[in-house]
């Protein structure tokens, strides 16, 4: 490894949250839940793109919204990631679950309330 691994501090996973509100919203996306860790993300989100397609926007928007001076090739995100696809009512809430929940003590987290997440 050329760098340490990346790690976010509080204002940092602070940072991230917020951007990936952003993009969602800019997206018409609905974030379902998110929870900011130190070394890692969880989002589970709904909406019109590929898997890809949105996990490549997320990266892009947390990276740009934390305006660190590092060198160009710094890797701050895997290079994929986990697309899990979540087919019924019972796997989104047992996927927000275990975000929410079994995840440690709680960094930057997010989950929608009914209303927020209305389609």
């Amino acid at each position: 490894m050329r760098f340490p691994p990346y790690s976010l501090d509080h204002r940092g996973r602070t940072v991230v949250l917020e951007a990936l509100k952003q993009v969602c919203s800019q997206r018409h996306w609905i974030m379902l839940a998110c929870h900011v860790r130190s070394t890692h993300v969880h989002v589970i989100v709904e909406g019109n793109a590929k898997p890809e397609k949105m996990m490549n926007d997320l990266k892009a928007y947390a990276s740009r919204a934390l305006h660190l001076p590092e060198p160009a090739d710094r890797k701050r995100w895997a290079r994929h990631g986990s697309t899990v696809w979540l087919w019924n009512d019972n796997a989104v809430q047992t996927a927000i679950r275990y975000l929410a929940e079994r995840q440690g003590d709680p960094m930057a987290l997010y989950v929608a309330s009914d209303k927020d997440s209305a389609r």
